[in-house]
């Protein structure tokens, strides 16, 4: 007799159920990428109105991803204590909340308050959408619908981009980029309410009730042929900890299962995600440094992150034909190097364009296998909490970066060693898993419960 696991990982897709899932999940995701970008256009504009220095200036993105860190674990550890459907409703409620407190902000250092606190709710949509959308996901399709979730990034990147240029004339232009994300994401957050649990998570919480509710709903909305399952017994109780403590423990179960693959895990997320973040929050202020007026430079970022919609959709493809490990170790060194070549081209602008569109078009096949990757390198009692540990450790490192770039590497080095020494790094991290983690492609997704270290020492919490 099949599990309820393996009745929902067999499902037909249909874009009327689980599509439904995928769009309402990518469009959070998107919010993301569009609040990430929105620093970069930020940062210029604050500059005039509150007279930064350069330090300062890094600080707007700092504020931003470091409240992203923060994030990123307290909702991973809610998506896994408390369930997936609480954390995806609430992560956009407060990010709306304080994003419009942001808008009206008096000074900098008010600004930056908010900024941090938008972070917080805005953190948790990556992991917990991730978790949600893989969970009911088909397991043959799993790959391509994870890294296709990535289309959602550019596309919010690219409409930050837009809205950044046509509203640049505008007196008090900063407030209103700021202002113009809340309604949409007010009503994202409504529709998000009428999303069921996860059954995968209610299956391995042990409320069989609600899990069979869930998965008979599924079965009869895809037509699938309905046939008896066995649901697993509710795990002991294991006497797990509430509260903010509950972060630590999901932290320990993280790394208890196994060393080698979160350590695998966390350096990829932070070499690739910090030559992403530093592109993404300077290239305004590289450009405007050559010569370029404030909607020229803006139009060329936003240029950059349009034509990564075509790297996410060949990454979609790639993944499940020559496997995650390969899609990740090639592009992501390759796009590493796209920048070396823009900043070594700068003096002709035609030919730095150029190597801008190929670093924003490979960066875009390296993300989305990279969260799709991560997400099935964990178990379910820990998939949000292993993701999220990973987005949060990338987010505090990058949420530094953009200050350290531009107050000490970039006037230190120049524009082409500093990114060199990150495309050197980033050659050390694909190099670590190739030898470090286990390729997932079509693999059950609790698979990754077996390639835990210790074996048998595995927390009973994470075997369960």
């Amino acid at each position: 007799m099949k599990t309820g696991n393996e009745i929902v990982q067999e499902l037909p897709w249909k874009w009327g159920v689980q599509g439904k899932i995928f769009i309402i999940g990518g469009l959070g995701y998107m919010f993301d990428a569009w609040d990430v970008a929105l620093n970069g256009f930020l940062t210029p504009l604050l500059a005039k109105d509150f007279g930064l220095t350069v330090g300062e200036k890094g600080l707007v993105a700092t504020a931003n991803l470091v409240g992203m860190a923060v994030g990123a674990v307290a909702w991973g550890t809610v998506a896994d204590r408390l369930g997936r459907k609480r954390a995806f409703s609430l992560t956009l409620l407060v990010f709306a909340l304080f994003s419009v407190l942001g808008a009206l902000s008096p000074g900098y250092g008010v600004f930056l308050a908010f900024r941090f606190l938008a972070g917080v709710g805005l953190g948790g949509c990556i992991p917990v959408d991730y978790a949600l959308v893989g969970e009911f996901s088909p397991s043959r399709l799993r790959g391509k619908i994870l890294s296709a979730m990535d289309v959602w990034w550019p596309i919010g990147a690219t409409l930050c981009g837009l809205v950044a240029t046509l509203l640049e004339p505008a007196d008090g232009n900063w407030r209103w980029m700021l202002t113009i994300m809340i309604l949409p994401a007010l009503l994202l957050f409504w529709v998000r309410r009428g999303i069921p649990e996860s059954p995968i998570y209610l299956v391995r919480t042990g409320r069989e009730r609600e899990a069979r509710a869930v998965i008979d709903d599924l079965v009869a909305r895809t037509g699938a042929p309905v046939q008896p399952y066995s649901v697993a017994a509710p795990p002991a109780a294991d006497g797990r900890r509430r509260g903010p403590r509950a972060a630590y423990d999901q932290l320990r179960l993280v790394w208890s299962f196994s060393p080698r693959v979160t350590s695998v895990a966390w350096l990829l997320f932070v070499v690739v995600m910090t030559v992403y973040y530093v592109a993404l929050t300077w290239m305004p202020t590289i450009l405007k440094d050559e010569g370029y007026s404030d909607v020229a430079a803006f139009g060329k970022t936003t240029l950059m992150t349009g034509v990564g919609v075509l790297g996410v959709l060949l990454s979609a493809w790639l993944v499940e034909v020559v496997g995650r490990k390969w899609v990740i170790g090639a592009s992501a060194p390759l796009a590493a190097a796209a920048l070396v070549a823009f900043a070594a081209a700068l003096d002709v602008q035609t030919a730095a364009l150029v190597w801008l569109g190929v670093f924003g078009f490979l960066i875009q096949l390296a993300v989305p296998v990279l969260y799709a990757y991560v997400s099935e390198l964990y178990p379910t009692p820990i998939r949000a909490s292993g993701f999220g540990w990973a987005s949060s450790v990338s987010r505090a490192v990058t949420g530094f970066v953009p200050y350290i770039f531009g107050s000490l590497l970039r006037p230190a080095f120049g524009l082409t060693l500093t990114f060199t020494l990150l495309a050197a790094v980033t050659l050390a991290a694909v190099l670590w898993m190739a030898v470090g983690a286990p390729e997932t492609k079509g693999r059950e997704l609790d698979g990754a419960a077996e390639t835990g270290d210790a074996g048998a020492g595995t927390p009973a919490e994470v075997r369960a």
